[in-house]
């Protein structure tokens, strides 16, 4: 048979059939692909089990690629709380509430020393809060019952104790102390807190607004209660006043440090790493 040109055509070979069925068959399945929506771009790719080891992934089982507004952003920390806010009575009636709850025994080891707790009439503060305070501060890890040779124990207003820890307004502190022979008056006014024999006196004043040292450090409120309490605790206990040991170390718990902290760092316990820490006798 001839092509028109009066040549003869030749039949196509084995090798060139197979190769016309391979290309029909490959164009056959790109339009398949195509017609079923697999093209390029539809995420086939990520939907076949690479070793064939598994049926095809759902599409709907894909994790969704997470954009700059699906990515959970972690709040930012509260910045802690350095004073309250609120106005503060100057001075009470001189009247107490107490908190008549016995509390847990703080420490494992040694002399038992018995506590109350109590908050002026007037002063705005809840006593079950305040005593609660008072039992974080002095059970530490950190406290004075870290050394193995005490122990502490609130007991209600009519049992027998050793000592009372007070909340009470400037003015009030200020008439207890100085009973006990303590001024606490700094430019005239009452400022600090104090230890009378048998009685803790906070300063309602310090309580709710910290120093302004501590404050300019952003040294939060909850440090500075815990070292009032532990620093007039300490004074209960026979602890006497110390110096900064050098600049840049954590102030010794019996350190004045509602006054200053010449150099040292704010530090609220009178155990550091399981030992006693102290400055130089003042």
């Amino acid at each position: 048979m001839s092509d028109g040109g009066g040549r003869r055509r030749r039949r196509p070979g084995t090798g060139a059939l197979i190769r016309l069925a391979v290309l029909v068959a490959a164009v056959g399945a790109v339009v398949t692909m195509v017609a079923g929506g697999t093209g390029v771009g539809s995420g086939a790719a990520d939907e076949v089990d690479p070793v064939g080891s598994g049926p095809p992934v759902a599409p709907s089982s894909v994790a969704p690629v997470e954009t700059p507004s699906s990515v959970a952003v972690s709040p930012s920390p509260a910045p802690p709380v350095l004073q309250e806010p609120g106005s503060i009575p100057s001075t009470g009636p001189g009247r107490f509430g107490y908190d008549d709850r016995t509390g847990p025994v703080l420490g494992t080891a040694g002399d038992l020393r018995r506590y109350r707790v109590a908050v002026e009439s007037g002063a705005g503060v809840d006593t079950g809060e305040f005593a609660l305070a008072v039992r974080t501060a002095l059970a530490g890890p950190g406290s004075w019952v870290d050394g193995g040779r005490l122990r502490l124990r609130q007991v209600e207003r009519s049992a027998r104790h050793d000592f009372t820890v007070y909340l009470a307004t400037a003015g009030t502190a200020g008439r207890m102390c100085a009973a006990g022979g303590v001024d606490i008056r700094v430019g005239g006014r009452p400022y600090t807190s104090c230890r009378a024999p048998g009685k803790v006196i906070i300063n309602l004043d310090r309580w709710r607004l910290s120093v302004p040292h501590f404050v300019e450090a952003d040294v939060p409120l909850s440090l500075y209660r815990t070292y009032v309490v532990n620093h007039e605790v300490g004074h209960e206990l026979g602890n006497r006043h110390e110096r900064c040991p050098g600049r840049g170390k954590p102030a010794p718990v019996m350190m004045q440090q509602t006054l200053f902290l010449k150099g040292c760092v704010a530090n609220p316990w009178p155990y550091l790493d399981g030992r006693r820490y102290a400055g130089p006798p003042l």
